[in-house]
């Protein structure tokens, strides 16, 4: 989620159908008065959701499985459509059976590498707090400092090792409590990051596959240990057992005797930790028939059905076993399960304050005490997530006895917490209004009473539950302490973390106790026992963000010389992030700045001049600078003083648009863009428009449709769409004019034609012919995926505007396609799920392209006036690679 400087303010009405669960209730709750920094952006988002909710928009189908493709209504619900929408792109037009990324991780394994490597462009550390940017914009001085992707796994020991694994970075290892990060799990195939956990004896276990990307995700490979974690590296063959949880997804992994639990998105499986070959052994899933194999295992909801999100096993009795199962938008199946006396599972009815009925368990984790005293518990409530419009907590539980089974006593919910010292009040909403994505737990081994909780933000109780403070607040904004202009401030701010909690880990360094946070902004640490102002917030926090650990989620990149280089040859970087806005690199920073806050989305750069950006923050939020967006020194909200310009079309407003939505410029005009939404907009001004006004709707795609991808060479325009978006009757399509509005029409794609009935990811134009025009696709093609027209192939050529295809796929891996782009002479390089790939002038097969680059997602790849081509991963930054080395005559080529 991203900070709430940039998000809605305003209430509004939420219709949920879930799995099991309807629940509608008009919200009314009065927004706070917006600060002056929040004022521009409610202009440009609040009407969207209004109208978009008056229409009767649904709900995002992360809150209800069975719900036909919808938008966001509440603040939480932009989190899970972003990450929903991320999935479904993947997996539509049905669902991916098991195996399909790693049958397309060992075909990998024997293609040839082309020559070159790819250079690390952000391995820099990255200060969203920078001061060059502080402005109305950006999220600087909220107190999050040097930021990195998303942490969601965390181990420490007490020799000063610490662990951390990126969402979809892989695992990196510190040996000095934090800091001087070196990756040890780039030899595997999957880099995403579902749980860490080191056993007794020190071993390291890296479950794969993030519990955070929608159910239906598939990049999880299974489970992986390392013996020698000091000094050893993650590899191939350190899988334990077979392939019986790939393509799940793991929430947790929790060791009792001689057995490692996991909690997983196709229930809860258990095997030996002496033994490490062997299958795993599926202890429970609630819905067997929806497993893979099973009666039920195609239908659209079969990623939902089986949903296990932790595990409790009685320290003193370790055959005494809790699951907590369910997804988090509800269904009949949510609840805890324990052993009957013959051997099955059945529902718990009763654990005393800690509900037990199917709309009051969602999200679950739990946390034992060192000495087996306590046993703490997060409950996520898929009813309040459905009918709350400011928290889906349920609360926080603590067993005094140990016992899973209880009797569990409430030690706190939202309105405890709110009063607690949290940030999230002054924004309009309390703490849990993301507990379905944000949840920690962890107890001090010295101490059964004092317990660090993760949800937002950081929470803190020394005594068990009966008192609370938020050390790690959400932000700065709104403290007396903070003013936008720094001469006003009081200096009395403390650093803070990212908000967003998702995984914790004690441990110590040099004799010191340390509790690790990892979220959306990377990893931070302070003293178990650390200092804290009056209110409760932290003093002593220290970002562990240094930049040698790069797990920044890019979904774009763009390049431009750098006008105060003085040789002419330097550039900027720049790309938009998930939940860390819009970095910027300038030709000889030492530090990357973030010069626009909340999400950062697609973006626009002039490569002659790279301080002219367009950034989108999401759903086609557009906002332009001509001066990098450094402050001018008014701290001022005055448009006619702005260092930055909303410029956001009709589209946003109305909701009709993907939350990361498509915009480019015309390849030969670079005042020409294109952006999509239900619409196809263009507009001429280049860096110079000042409003969203000043776009004109060029085609209507048509109700129910939203641009996937656009392209656009001298006026010939490409524009791909989905709506459905998702596997609920999923429908694409490609629609080609010209940028003047004239010439348009829909090209004829029948589901069972050349071209896959799959998400269309992006487009490239032949300079020289507007009529030439690749297309790319995401998903797995029918060999996989259960849908009408998969189809096969993700690389497609047509030389007549779209009239006939031509499959280029050759010998490529059955793995999303991400971005194609034409490069001179005819050649092609291809960003994808695994990897980014070459194919020469006149070859039919592909290479892959260098060497050097982790195995992760490739959002984009654009090419810079310096002569090299971009990639910007999610997950591992931005990459770049000098075109000359591939020795086909390549020349620069501006984007």
């Amino acid at each position: 989620m991203a900070n709430r400087q940039r998000r809605r303010l305003l209430a509004c009405a939420v219709t949920l159908t879930a799995l099991g669960l309807t629940t509608t209730q008009a919200i009314a709750a009065p927004a706070p008065a917006p600060q002056p920094w929040q004022a521009r952006h409610l202009k440009d988002v609040g009407r969207r959701h209004a109208q978009k909710l008056a229409a009767g928009s649904k709900v995002n189908p992360l809150f209800a499985a069975t719900a036909a493709d919808g938008g966001e209504e509440d603040e939480a619900e932009n989190s899970a459509e972003a990450t929903e929408q991320f999935t479904e792109a993947r997996t539509a037009p049905g669902v991916v059976a098991p195996g399909a990324y790693g049958a397309a991780w060992a075909q990998l394994q024997s293609m040839p590498h082309t020559s070159g490597s790819w250079d690390h462009v952000t391995n820099k550390p990255y200060n969203s707090d920078d001061p060059r940017y502080r402005d109305i914009d950006s999220n600087s001085s909220g107190g999050s400092g040097y930021v990195t992707g998303r942490i969601t796994g965390i181990a420490a020991d007490d020799d000063g090792y610490v662990y951390a694994g990126g969402a979809n970075g892989g695992v990196f290892r510190s040996r000095t409590g934090g800091g001087h990060w070196q990756s040890i799990s780039d030899k595997l195939p999957s880099l995403s990051t579902g749980a860490l956990g080191l056993d007794g004896g020190g071993r390291l276990w890296y479950a794969t596959g993030e519990s955070n990307t929608g159910a239906t995700s598939y990049v999880g490979t299974g489970v992986y240990v390392l013996a020698d974690p000091k000094r050893g590296e993650f590899q191939p063959g350190g899988r334990v057992g077979g392939a019986e949880l790939e393509s799940t997804t793991i929430h947790a992994l929790r060791f009792a005797d001689d057995r490692v639990w996991a909690a997983t998105s196709r229930g809860v499986w258990s095997h030996s930790t002496t033994t490490l070959s062997g299958p795993w052994t599926l202890e429970f899933a609630p819905n067997p028939s929806h497993l893979p194999g099973g009666a039920d295992a195609k239908a659209p909801n079969a990623p939902y059905k089986n949903i296990a999100n932790d595990i409790a096993i009685d320290p003193k009795d370790p055959s005494k076993v809790v699951l907590a199962v369910g997804w988090r938008g509800g269904d009949t199946y949510n609840g805890f399960y324990a052993k009957a006396a013959d051997g099955t599972w059945q529902r718990v009815t009763s654990l005393g304050d800690l509900p037990t009925g199917a709309g009051d368990v969602g999200n679950v984790t739990f946390a034992r005490s060192k000495d087996g005293s306590r046993y703490y518990a997060i409950d996520q409530s898929p009813t309040r997530t459905a009918t709350d419009p400011d928290s889906g907590l349920q609360g926080i539980y603590v067993s005094k006895s140990g016992d899973p089974l209880g009797p569990w006593t409430l030690i706190a919910d939202k309105d405890k917490l709110k009063n607690s010292g949290s940030a999230l009040q002054d924004a309009g909403y309390q703490p849990g209004i993301q507990s379905w994505y944000n949840q920690f737990l962890q107890v001090d081994p010295n101490n059964a009473d004092h317990l660090y909780a993760g949800l937002e933000e950081v929470l803190e109780t020394k005594n068990g539950g009966t008192g609370w403070t938020v050390p790690g607040p959400y932000w700065n904004f709104g403290f007396p302490c903070w003013s936008i202009d720094p001469a006003k401030q009081t200096g009395d701010c403390a650093s803070t973390t990212h908000s967003d909690q998702h995984a914790v880990a004690i441990g110590s360094y040099h004799g010191q106790s340390f509790v690790f946070a990892g979220n959306d902004g990377g990893i931070y640490r302070r003293p178990v026992n650390g200092t804290a102002d009056a209110s409760g917030h932290a003093t002593d926090w220290t970002s562990l963000n240094d930049g040698t650990i790069d797990t920044l989620q890019y979904y774009s990149v763009g390049i431009g010389k750098d006008p105060a280089d003085r040789s002419g040859r330097g550039v900027i970087v720049t790309g938009g992030l998930q939940d860390n806005g819009q970095s910027i690199l300038r030709a000889h920073d030492k530090v990357m700045g973030s010069n626009f806050g909340g999400d950062g989305a697609d973006t626009i750069v002039d490569p002659g001049n790279g301080c002219n950006i367009a950034e989108e923050y999401v759903y086609l939020a557009i906002q332009i600078t001509q001066n990098c967006a450094v402050n001018n020194g008014d701290w001022t909200t005055d448009p006619a003083k702005a260092t930055s310009y909303s410029v956001a079309p009709v589209d946003n407003e109305t909701g009709e648009a993907r939350f990361i939505a498509p915009i480019t410029a015309d390849t030969k005009d670079i005042n020409t863009w294109i952006a999509g939404g239900r619409h196809v907009w263009v507009q001429n001004k280049g860096f110079a428009i000042r409003s969203g006004e000043e776009w004109t709707a060029a085609y209507d795609l048509g109700a129910g449709h939203v641009a996937t991808a656009v392209a656009s060479s001298g006026g010939t325009v490409y524009a791909g769409w989905c709506g459905p978006c998702n596997n609920q009757g999923f429908t694409r399509g490609i629609a080609t004019g010209k940028a003047d509005g004239t010439g348009w029409h829909q090209l004829n794609l029948p589901v069972d034609g050349t071209l896959p009935n799959r998400y269309i990811s992006s487009f490239a134009v032949d300079p020289a012919d507007g009529q030439h025009v690749y297309v790319s696709f995401s998903g797995f093609s029918r060999t996989w995926t259960e849908g009408p027209g998969a189809g096969v192939g993700h690389v497609f050529e047509s030389r007549d505007g779209g009239a006939s295809w031509t499959d280029l796929s050759g010998n490529l891996p059955d793995v999303p396609a991400d971005s194609i782009r034409a490069l001179p002479n005819g050649a092609l390089a291809l960003g994808t799920d695994l990897a980014a790939f070459h194919r020469a002038p006149g070859a039919k097969d592909w290479k892959v392209l260098g060497t050097g680059l982790p195995t992760t997602t490739v959002m984009q790849l654009r090419t810079g006036p310096d002569g090299n081509l971009y990639a910007a991963t999610h997950g591992r930054g931005i990459w770049s690679f000098d075109l000359s080395r591939l020795g086909h005559g390549h020349r620069d080529d501006e984007d």
